[in-house]
């Protein structure tokens, strides 16, 4: 008895299956990707030396309409060969079997489930194709853009709003608050929800991202450039990190600090006085454990030490930090983006010397640029490369002061991962942890 398996591959939208799938012992493996040469050479070699069984995943791998397939199930059952999809919804006579015993009922529903099929496969080949050649995908442009032929185009109306948005949001780091700011200056009312798809949108950057995951970038104009990109990205990596609600609290030290001998998260507590003409800020336990509980700590007094400690230990943080291996890292991902620049610019050349058809350049071209947009976002995620002049410029006291507390929030978490509380008897001391 001969078997033999037969895969079909659009390597449009589709990666070759293991060879190891049909569980049985095979003779013989033929595979196509793009086209069916393999199904013809499978052909051929029946004609010659008589096959039993042929193993397939779908019956509609067999050709690219209903009238291919059938036919070639034709030629397939002329050679008295029985056919094993192993997907196969159609119940037989024989429940694995495509043979000439099944039923005209089970064969009519057998065409339609492979005209279904087919069909469902035809558009999902128009869509690889589009998205090979960077079209956007179907559906509603995102709000700031309108569709246009070929490529999203910046919408003169809402592609301010959207700026403005995000400029917010970079300025004090508050989701909510950033909603909030363009209700009440465009009258444009979204969810937190949406807000947040915003941020993390890669269309708004001027890349497209498909349904598949794959990233290509520069494919449009962007709303924000690639610094501002990365800055949110981090932003939004910190506030993940940070406990509910504190991520656009009032207090720049909010979410910050965490006292180390009940273990337990600082929150701010304000105290008035009598007539309310003055009032304090405190920073207590949340939910002390211990019998004797830890003493709530004068806010302004952790605020001008964490400040005092920041400017004497983030210079030489950073100095350690660009010596580490962070600038070999670097160059190592830039020099990847630029070989496979290289490679790109090469594949017009070879389409006119006739080594590639435009089909698998095209193909060719898009995972190129899925591949530069993973290394870009990767390099996106390390520190920016003016760390080291940025923390020149912070370790300056009166830089700290000169800021409101919002802003001061949001320098803070740029740069601080946490503010520990080390308690001895009476006394006190800070030791703030960086994100580096």
């Amino acid at each position: 008895m001969k078997i033999i398996a037969y895969l079909y591959t659009n390597p449009l939208w589709e990666t070759a299956p293991d060879q190891t799938i049909w569980g049985w012992e095979i003779d013989k493996i033929y595979q196509d990707l793009g086209d069916r040469q393999q199904l013809q050479q499978l052909l051929q070699d029946c004609h010659t030396q008589p096959v039993d069984y042929l193993l397939i995943r779908q019956l509609e791998e067999l050709g690219n309409s209903v009238e291919e397939v059938c036919d070639r199930l034709t030629q397939l059952e002329f050679l008295n060969i029985k056919i094993i999809p192993l997907k196969s919804d159609i119940k037989i006579n024989e429940p694995t079997l495509i043979n000439t015993q099944a039923t005209k009922a089970d064969l009519l529903k057998l065409l339609n489930q492979i005209r279904q099929n087919q069909h469902s496969r035809k558009i999902r080949q128009a869509y690889a194709r589009n998205r090979i050649k960077a079209i956007p995908p179907p559906g509603q442009a995102p709000y700031g853009y309108r569709r246009g032929k070929d490529r999203y185009a910046l919408d003169r109306s809402a592609a301010p709003v959207v700026k403005d948005f995000f400029e917010s949001f970079l300025l004090f780091g508050s989701l909510r608050g950033a909603v909030r700011h363009i209700e009440k200056k465009y009258g444009k009312k979204i969810s937190v929800t949406t807000g947040r798809r915003w941020l993390t949108n890669p269309v708004y950057r001027g890349d497209l991202r498909y349904q598949n995951g794959e990233v290509i970038s520069n494919t449009h104009l962007p709303i924000i450039s690639r610094e501002e990109a990365a800055q949110i990205e981090r932003l939004l990596r910190r506030n993940r990190q940070m406990p509910p609600r504190t991520a656009s609290a009032p207090h720049s030290l909010a979410g910050l600090v965490v006292c180390t001998e009940c273990e337990s998260p600082m929150i701010t507590a304000r105290v008035t006085t009598f007539r309310k003409d003055k009032q304090y800020l405190y920073l207590r336990p949340k939910s002390c454990s211990r019998q004797r509980k830890c003493k709530a700590l004068a806010y302004q007094k952790i605020l001008e030490q964490t400040i005092e400690i920041i400017c004497r230990e983030l210079p030489l943080a950073v100095a350690a930090l660009e010596t580490s291996n962070m600038d070999g890292i670097k160059s190592k991902i830039k020099q990847n983006i630029s070989e496979k620049q290289e490679i790109l610019s090469q594949l017009p050349n070879l389409i006119t010397k006739d080594i590639f058809d435009q089909e698998t350049a095209d193909l060719r071209t898009y995972k190129l640029k899925t591949e530069i947009s993973q290394l870009e976002s990767k390099l996106n995620q390390l520190p920016p490369v003016n760390l080291l002049e940025t923390a020149k410029a912070v370790s300056i006291s009166q830089f700290w002061w000169d800021l409101s507390e919002s802003e001061r929030r949001f320098y803070l978490r740029e740069f601080i991962s946490k503010i520990e509380i080390i308690r001895q008897d009476i006394n006190w001391y800070l030791q703030v942890i960086f994100i580096f």
